[in-house]
């Protein structure tokens, strides 16, 4: 199967112009992207809802030696979400799932204070917001995303994703009050399989972007 998407901010106009017309031009919707590839996809989001954007860091928990494969995840506020399949599935202890989400914790710290440079995040309280990300394999980041902003008194919580895992996608659905994915293949294998170009996003960035440059 070829590439969908040239690069994220193909991605990102693409997903925009797929978005709702009842979400566009609406005082209460803000987007949220999810650092660091979800922002580059959650700016033309922004653009085309002509909505405010922010971020919400989320950490994906990998598993001990095999950090590209997610046993959880955490999010600002307190937030962590295990799947406790994998865990119990590979023998992971809970001496072990700690220091790994110390670790995490400590990251999303840093990106917190790197991203907002000063600025405080934006109210959630009664808004309807959009995550945004640039694909979901597990989901389960996203599903700590939206667990922070139920957590933050939202109004109402969409995910919008240019392409996701038939079985994330289910998932999210049961979770969030609207989901919005162009692509969910049953033959999924990986969010970067779906990009011609999909190279790291960079904190200098994700940076510029919330900056407005």
């Amino acid at each position: 199967m070829s590439p969908i998407f040239s690069d994220r901010e193909d991605a990102g106009r693409q997903l925009g112009a797929a978005m709702p017309a009842h979400y566009r031009e609406r005082e209460d919707v803000i987007v949220l992207g999810l650092p660091r590839g979800g922002v580059p996809v959650a700016r033309h989001v922004a653009k085309a809802l002509d909505a405010p954007l922010d971020v919400l860091i989320v950490r994906k928990l990998g598993l001990p030696g095999h950090k590209e494969y997610a046993m959880g995840a955490i999010a600002s506020g307190g937030i962590t979400i295990l799947d406790d399949r994998v865990v119990d599935h590979m023998g992971v202890t809970r001496q072990a799932v700690d220091m790994v989400r110390n670790a995490e914790q400590k990251e999303l710290e840093r990106r917190q204070q790197r991203y907002r440079a000063g600025r405080p995040p934006l109210d959630l309280a009664g808004r309807t917001v959009i995550l945004v990300d640039d694909g979901l394999a597990t989901g389960s980041t996203m599903q700590a995303a939206v667990a922070a902003v139920r957590r933050s008194d939202a109004a109402a919580v969409v995910v919008a994703v240019p392409v996701s895992s038939a079985e994330a996608r289910e998932t999210l659905r049961a979770q969030a009050d609207d989901i919005v994915c162009l692509l969910a293949p049953q033959s999924f294998q990986a969010v970067g399989k779906w990009y011609a170009s999909f190279p790291q996003t960079s904190d200098e960035e994700v940076s510029a972007i919330l900056a407005g440059r």
